[in-house]
């Protein structure tokens, strides 16, 4: 009896510690939920929280996602599915546009995520793998900052490690609930973000496992299939033909699929190893992957990480975003949390001394995990915000802004007006200019379809000073509005013929 009452107060001090660590990850992401979209990854969170106002203003036209940087155009563009910006969008018809709304949506789905990650983990390689997998899952920085971000990374994720559970469940229980949970959760996963579909090499790994080449003959995994991908596959059909149909012809992702050269895949492993994962993160990984115990089910990770490595290669280009490698957050965790399982369990040491082994390794990825991801907070945009707001206050509804933003949308977001990105190609930012003339032809072209102001913010104010013949055009048609050291205002006028 004594020795089932300790079993249970040990279990009872397990839980505890899942729900205490699944505590503090939250209060983690809850530090500047109400930043403004000036971080580090301003562009594409401004482009999300523009889709879901466009919604809110314009009708909630779910089919139909839209832009601030299409000029005079609707500004329709092929996305994910918007389930995100949507119910953002609802939420601003009853308590107001915050940016703490957009950011929630994925702390949301990160909490959500975190019984069924230690759930998972615990069936593969036990509770203490499953303990520490949870804690580096929780606070590599990576996924901290992901994790606040008003954008589909961490939902899809969320999602897909919720289905990737089930679905382990469904092949080991055959409860047909595990079966349906499974199958909408990754279909959820693939529409909200299509490189989920990588999913599937874990996924296929599991059903290999159970039923080997009788797979192909079990109708409930076609089923799964076609659950899992015809929605997807129409709505992205849908999105390519609003893509096709309207200006600026846009398809978010499109031309990520680009093999690049080795200097660019060993940027995006160093960034990853280092600021990402942390490296104590990614040298337990790599241990991981040798100690891993043998079992039915153990090398489901190295399927998923063989399928992730396969997908940054094939998009390079991409890749270029540090979040596309998010998937290798629960990946690592994973393997790590088996390498101090192993670890735990082969070393001779005394309690104490074990104790503070793993403290030190705890408090040492812990500061890592912090020096790296408070970088990312910082307001890299701040400026663009700024001009934003002034071009809000001091500007009619119905202006449209040429900006000088080197591409990123946040200051149409912030201005609550719409424009052009300065130089532009089909509305798509196009680099730096290679001299006056290309700039002059540029400007006068957005003129002639309605271009009403002129933006530099500090980051273009170079083009003013480096191109003399530009400058001298827009001294000469255009009036400065505001001038501080974050940017300038100039309202067109007449044109030089």
């Amino acid at each position: 009896m004594s020795a089932l009452v300790g079993h249970d107060c040990w279990a009872r001090r397990k839980s505890k510690f899942v729900i205490a660590l699944s505590i503090f990850a939250v209060a983690a992401r809850l530090i500047l939920i109400d930043q403004p979209y000036v971080d580090h990854w301003s562009w594409r969170q401004s482009d999300v929280a523009a889709i879901a106002r466009n919604f809110e203003q314009n009708g909630f036209r779910f089919a139909y996602p839209q832009i601030d940087w299409a000029g005079n155009a609707p500004g329709y563009v092929g996305t994910e599915f918007p389930i995100l910006p949507f119910v953002a969008a609802i939420c601003y018809k009853l308590v107001g546009v915050h940016e703490w709304i957009g950011r929630a949506q994925a702390l949301v789905f990160f909490a959500g995520s975190l019984p069924f990650f230690f759930l998972f983990v615990r069936e593969i390689f036990g509770e203490t793998a499953a303990r520490w997998a949870t804690f580096f899952y929780s606070f590599a920085p990576l996924n901290v900052f992901a994790g606040r971000s008003f954008m589909p990374d961490v939902p899809s994720l969320s999602l897909a490690l919720l289905g990737l559970y089930f679905f382990l469940r469904w092949i080991e229980s055959g409860k047909l609930t595990s079966y349906l949970v499974s199958a909408i959760a990754i279909s959820l996963a693939l529409l909200i973000k299509l490189p989920s579909a990588i999913m599937g090499a874990p996924i296929f790994f599991l059903a290999w496992q159970k039923w080997r080449w009788n797979f192909l003959g079990r109708p409930a995994l076609w089923l799964f299939a076609a659950i899992t991908i015809l929605p997807s596959a129409a709505w992205y059909w849908h999105a390519h033909q609003i893509a096709e149909r309207f200006y600026p012809h846009h398809f978010f992702g499109a031309g990520g699929i680009q093999i690049e050269n080795l200097s660019w895949y060993w940027n995006i492993l160093s960034r990853t190893a280092a600021s990402s994962l942390t490296p104590i993160l990614s040298a337990l990984a790599v241990a991981g992957l040798f100690v891993a115990p043998r079992g039915k089910y153990t090398r489901v990770f190295h399927w998923w990480l063989a399928a992730t490595i396969l997908f940054i290669i094939v998009a390079g280009y991409g890749n270029r975003h540090q979040w596309y490698q998010l998937p290798l957050v629960p990946i690592t965790a994973a393997l790590a949390g088996t390498a101090c399982a192993f670890m735990q369990s082969k070393l001779i040491v005394s309690r104490s001394a074990m104790m503070l082994l793993f403290l030190g390794v705890a408090s040492s990825f812990a500061i890592l995990a912090y020096l790296y991801v408070r970088s990312l907070y910082g307001s890299s945009a701040a400026q663009l915000r700024d001009a934003g707001l002034e071009l809000k206050k001091n500007t009619a509804a119905d202006s449209l802004i040429v900006a000088a933003d080197t591409g990123d949308p946040t200051i149409f977001y912030y201005a609550e007006r719409h424009g052009w990105h300065f130089l532009e190609k089909d509305a798509i930012y196009d680099g730096n200019p290679h001299d006056s003339q290309q700039l002059i032809v540029d400007l006068e072209s957005l003129r002639s379809r309605g271009a009403t102001h002129l933006v530099f913010t500090s980051n273009t104010f170079w083009w003013l000073e480096y191109y003399p013949e530009f400058a001298r055009r827009v001294s000469l048609s255009a009036t400065l509005m505001t001038a501080t050291p974050q940017f300038k205002i100039y309202k067109l006028t007449s044109a030089i013929e």
